[in-house]
């Protein structure tokens, strides 16, 4: 998949780096597909959410998660969003919609990206309706 051109760092000095990139990756992705975001990194006092964007007049919360190719012999990016994390996740997502939003059509949604030692995109899976709003 290319995305648009999008200006990689030289290299990562931490994980936040990593993820700010990832991020950044997911989010090209999804405006390149349609979505509207609305929000990045959304905080609230029941946590975070990573990117927060509409398609077809649905809410999708989108956790984002960013591994280094090395690093998914492993574990995929994907099974970082836990029971925990999922929970923290639906209730900042109830937090956004009953400060913002009347109530809407809603997803949760997880972006899984691995990238090469250059920075660039080796894959990159998108899950819409990864879990549910129930634990």
């Amino acid at each position: 998949m290319r995305l648009r051109m999008l200006r990689r760092p030289a290299h990562f000095q931490n994980s936040h780096d990593l993820g700010a990139w990832g991020e950044e990756i997911a989010v090209r992705y999804l405006c390149d597909h349609g979505y509207r975001i609305l929000e990045r990194n959304y905080r609230c006092p029941a946590g975070e959410i990573d990117i927060i964007a509409e398609y077809a007049d649905t809410i999708h919360f989108v956790e984002v998660k960013t591994r280094a190719h090395e690093q998914t012999d492993l574990f995929r990016p994907e099974d970082a969003v836990d029971d925990e994390k999922r929970r923290h996740i639906r209730n900042s997502a109830r937090h956004y919609l009953k400060r913002w939003r009347q109530p809407s059509p809603s997803c949760f949604s997880v972006v899984s990206i691995v990238l090469r030692p250059t920075g660039e995109l080796a894959q990159l899976e998108y899950r819409p309706n990864a879990f549910g709003w129930e634990e």
